[in-house]
């Protein structure tokens, strides 16, 4: 045994050889490692070859050849370039062109007849030059010959190349790349308000013993359930031409930085308030004690033991809320006027201008704020250190009228502020013709009868809603069991959990152009559900996944690894303690996971905006194209509709959780 063991080479760790279920749980790994790459990396990717990628006319690839009345003798060949020389057709900046670009050849015969006996002969002599007759893609440097009715049909194709050219012309021009600014600008000031207003709702939740804290708490969570449309249009009733409270504004428009910042901070709180709330939750009551014992001031003990104690749930509600400020769409759609914003920007391009390449551009640029952010949040977190030790006593606060009562001034004012917006959409939903005819009415509820998609649309968003919820739990809950259950391959999980990690740092709108790019060419596996109800249940999964995963391995790591060792020991597959064990003991999790992205698939408006068809219009996105189209009123009744749905979807998510949790988690 002594020389068997002396024969072993030394320096080289035993690895232990991986179990049937640990394969089967790489395995798994690997598909939903796949989906990822496939939903978000390659169109990314492709994205942003498509923004360095830039178009020309090469007209000296091009020849042509014109035959005689009789079509037998045929003049000598010339360039697209000589002839353009000669007759100054096509101006040198037209020749730049986008990917869709199209130049008829009738341009350089100005005395082309439609009817005329006249032959023209083409050919592309360059290197990927191309030319269109009708439909049909022609390449080639051998001569075709076209008589004159199919010659006008003929238009050249440009030549692609790869360059950091439509980056210049975007910060060539001043409007667009003020967009940049104004951006930066609106996000950084709504940042600074919403965190401010958060931090004392918190403050005042955690640290006041004010009445009716659990109302409170539902009050401010409001406007999660709505699209960022909706304040919009609230604040147009409010605040607009015809709005009641117009003169308070003294003479300034709602329409622009005001209306984008007041919007901002209405759907940006909740996110904040629930982030600081937890950190401000974690309080040892020792530290306060000292503090007292010390003679402390109240102000010095904020500034001392309070603030540093949650300032790691204050960088991230920051970061947090500049995010979703700076990639946000539907809120500067509607109230930001002639403001420009980047993600409007992208809109613009692609919807108004049909310039996808630009489009590419403002996405990339948009990309780096949210990704920076992300990043500095990511290394915030990872610095941070436990601040509730196994000896912690729980902070309970103590009465004070005084305080108590500003508390619950504050707290009231605030949910004033978030049931008045809701109730002002509610009574644009209601009211015949605002201001003049203030009857109420439900025929702005009659969407069949309005542009936007009608009743259809909102059938098509609860769909859309459920299929993601279904298969959004069950593909994220999966993936992250595998990477927190699996043994071994540390590479392979590192490299899932990034995948799992970026969606959080990509807009909705660049997710989106992404798609167009990546699934609608024509040579990519799956461009058949392009334009289907399957593309938009896969954007949607991928770009609220992020939350859904931490959510589901802060569940999965509550667990005992003993679990895993018991099932191993007693012979027990891996998919039996998953169903029987994990599940069960995980279903709240999985029921929070559920309900998040039912509510984020009704209210996502950018993520979508770009990739719905006319069989596939959503409720969100025809709130937008109503409110484009002037029917604001019918626009707040289908933002409404959104509301109802998403309370209704939470009370029934209550119910169902009571009830399954009750047979669940009696355990506990």
């Amino acid at each position: 045994m002594t020389m068997a063991l002396d024969s072993m080479p030394l320096g080289k760790p035993l690895r232990q050889e991986a179990s049937r279920d640990d394969l089967v749980k790489r395995g798994f790994m690997v598909v939903i490692g796949l989906y990822l790459i496939v939903a978000l990396g390659a169109p990314l990717f492709v994205m942003l070859s498509k923004s360095l990628s830039t178009y020309r006319f090469d007209l000296a690839a091009f020849e042509f050849q014109v035959s005689d009345d009789t079509g037998g003798n045929w003049s000598a060949p010339v360039t697209a370039a000589d002839l353009n020389a000669r007759l100054n057709a096509v101006a040198d900046v037209d020749l730049t062109t986008n990917s869709d670009g199209r130049l008829a050849v009738t341009k350089f015969f100005p005395d082309f007849k439609f009817r005329s006996p006249v032959h023209y002969r083409l050919r592309a002599t360059g290197e990927g030059a191309s030319y269109l007759v009708g439909t049909q893609l022609q390449k080639g440097s051998d001569w075709q010959d076209y008589d004159s009715g199919t010659f006008r049909r003929i238009v050249l194709r440009p030549s692609r190349g790869l360059g950091l050219e439509n980056f210049k012309s975007y910060f060539s021009t001043p409007a667009l790349a003020r967009s940049i600014y104004n951006s930066i600008l609106m996000a950084s000031i709504s940042t600074v308000i919403t965190v401010a207003v958060a931090f004392a709702l918190a403050y005042a939740l955690t640290r006041s013993r004010m009445p009716l804290k659990g109302l409170f708490r539902g009050v401010l969570t409001v406007p999660i359930l709505v699209p960022s449309l909706l304040p919009g249009i609230a604040l147009v009733y409010l605040f607009g031409n015809q709005g009641i409270f117009q003169l308070w504004l003294l003479g300034h428009s709602i329409y622009g930085p005001i209306g984008i910042v007041i919007g901002s901070v209405f759907f940006t709180l909740p996110h904040a308030f629930l982030i600081i709330l937890t950190a401000l939750s974690v309080a040892d009551a020792r530290h306060y004690e000292a503090a007292a014992s010390l003679k402390s001031s109240a102000w010095r003990t904020f500034r001392t033991v309070t603030v540093p104690g949650a300032r790691y749930g204050l960088v991230s509600a920051a970061f947090v809320v500049f995010t979703l400020v700076i990639t946000d769409f539907g809120l500067p759609k509607v109230i930001g006027g002639q403001y420009g914003m980047l993600a409007v920007d992208i809109y613009k391009q692609v919807i108004g201008q049909q310039n996808f390449e630009m489009g590419a551009v403002v996405s990339v640029i948009l990309l780096v704020p949210a990704v920076l952010a992300f990043w500095v949040d990511r290394r915030m977190q990872k610095r941070q250190v436990a601040l509730l030790s196994a000896r912690a006593v729980p902070y309970t606060p103590k009465p004070n009228r005084r305080f108590d009562a500003l508390c619950f001034a504050f707290c009231c004012l605030v949910a004033t502020f978030i049931l008045g917006m809701i109730a002002m959409c509610q009574l644009a939903a209601l009211v015949k013709f605002w201001p003049y005819d203030m009857t109420l009415t439900t025929r702005n509820f009659a969407f069949d009868l309005m542009d936007g998609g009608g009743w259809a649309a909102y059938s098509n968003s609860i769909k859309l809603a459920l299929l993601t919820a279904l298969f959004g739990s069950l593909v994220v809950f999966a993936g992250a069991y595998m990477v927190e259950k699996a043994d071994g391959f540390r590479t392979g999980r590192s490299i899932f959990h990034f995948l799992a990690m970026m969606p959080m740092a990509v807009p909705g709108m660049v997710l989106g152009l992404a798609y167009i790019f990546f699934f609608n060419n024509p040579a990519n596996p799956l461009h058949s559900i392009y334009g289907t109800m399957t593309i938009l249940v896969v954007c949607t999964v991928t770009h609220f996944y992020t939350v859904a995963h931490l959510t589901a391995l802060t569940a999965l790591k509550q667990m005992d690894p003993e679990f895993e060792s018991v099932a191993a020991s007693l012979k027990q597959p891996f998919h039996r303690l998953f169903f029987r064990v994990t599940v069960p003991v995980c279903l709240p999790a999985i029921l929070n996971i559920a309900i998040y992205l039912f509510v984020n698939a009704m209210t996502t408006v950018s993520a979508v905006v770009f990739l719905y068809s006319t069989e596939t219009k959503l409720a969100s996105v025809a709130v937008l194209n109503m409110d484009d189209a002037g029917d604001i009123a019918p626009a707040a009744a289908m933002g409404m509709m959104i509301f109802y749905t998403n309370v209704a979807a939470k009370l029934i998510h209550a119910l169902i959780a009571r009830g399954l949790l009750a047979r669940t988690q009696a355990w506990r």
